[in-house]
């Protein structure tokens, strides 16, 4: 990689990491030939946040790499707090730009008001992005594409449907069907089928009182063939368990399922492993427990290079549509 870069008028091109996962960042900072930024992230014994930034970062073009997932150094709140604090921290310092890189935005799914007197979480944080002296966001396949619109600052919004079609294409399966697990994602598991050349399906999918998916039809031919659910995020694996299910008893040859961000929480691994699904693959936006690590069934795919050629294209100031596909 050529670690030369295009003069801009935000100056030398620094990445830094919050503590949610440093290891993304080391991928996306090889792929750009540069080193991870230098500071001191830590917490006091009552979790309060100690940041402090150990090289000169004045007129800088600063990238900070920080899902807001919760991991085993933190809850989603605590990485967003955390996150908060370096930006202002970077602002403060005099850096001639921040960018929020956020491979998993947290609150994404709170995008309404789908009961009464409830908060629209994600467009609060958004607007805390913003106090905070965020002047861009990177982030990845929102859970609703029209939470770009909740920023009042340059937001791009990349997908991961290319990293996953790579993998998908090399099935090499004559008989392959992309299946939505809602109403809601078959615009996007079209999209998929579309580029793999595959036929379509949807679950017809009823919600209980409490939240509990519950499987009502498959809409579309799946006896026999190769079935992949795709879906935007995979949390405790109750919904695309019970698609699999109904998938095999209309009798579909094989199920695999998709998803961007592999949040796996509660007993979203023990269903995966029990359930019919051959394979389960997602992407590294969220670090994965050594327990999803360590199961057969889980297939973890890099973004770090797309998320380099974003970042890499808007330090140099050059068209980042090339990636919106």
């Amino acid at each position: 990689m050529d670690d030369t870069f295009v003069a801009t008028g935000f100056g030398e091109l620094k990445v830094f990491s919050g503590s949610a996962h440093p290891d993304l960042t080391r991928e996306i900072a090889a792929f750009l030939g540069v080193s991870i930024g230098q500071a001191r992230l830590r917490r006091f014994p009552d979790t309060e946040v100690s940041f402090q930034i150990d090289e000169n970062i004045r007129g800088t073009d600063v990238f900070i790499v920080q899902p807001t997932c919760a991991t085993t150094t933190g809850s989603v709140d605590q990485h967003l707090v955390e996150l908060m604090i370096m930006i202002d921290a970077f602002r403060r310092s005099s850096a001639a730009r921040i960018t929020a890189v956020l491979p998993y935005y947290g609150y994404a799914r709170q995008d309404r008001k789908d009961k009464p007197r409830v908060p629209i979480s994600a467009k609060l944080v958004a607007n805390v992005l913003s106090a905070a002296g965020t002047n861009r966001v990177l982030t990845m396949d929102l859970h609703k594409a029209q939470i770009q619109g909740f920023f009042d600052i340059p937001t791009d919004h990349l997908f991961a449907a290319p990293v996953i079609i790579e993998y998908l294409a090399r099935l090499d399966s004559p008989k392959l069907t992309l299946v939505a697990p809602d109403a809601g994602g078959a615009e996007r598991a079209r999209a998929y089928a579309k580029r793999l050349d595959a036929e379509l399906a949807v679950i017809d999918k009823r919600r209980t009182d409490d939240g509990t998916a519950e499987v009502m039809n498959v809409i579309g031919d799946v006896e026999g063939r190769t079935c992949i659910i795709q879906d935007d995020i995979v949390d405790t694996a109750g919904t695309i368990t019970k698609a699999a299910m109904a998938l095999k008893a209309k009798r579909a040859e094989r199920v695999l399922a998709c998803a961007v961000h592999g949040v796996l929480s509660g007993p979203a691994i023990d269903r995966i492993q029990k359930s019919p699904i051959d394979t389960m693959i997602v992407t590294n936006t969220i670090p994965q427990s050594a327990a999803a690590v360590a199961c057969p069934k889980i297939v973890v795919l890099s973004v770090a290079r797309l998320l380099g050629q974003a970042i890499k294209s808007i330090h140099e100031e050059t068209s980042v549509s090339s990636l919106f596909v």
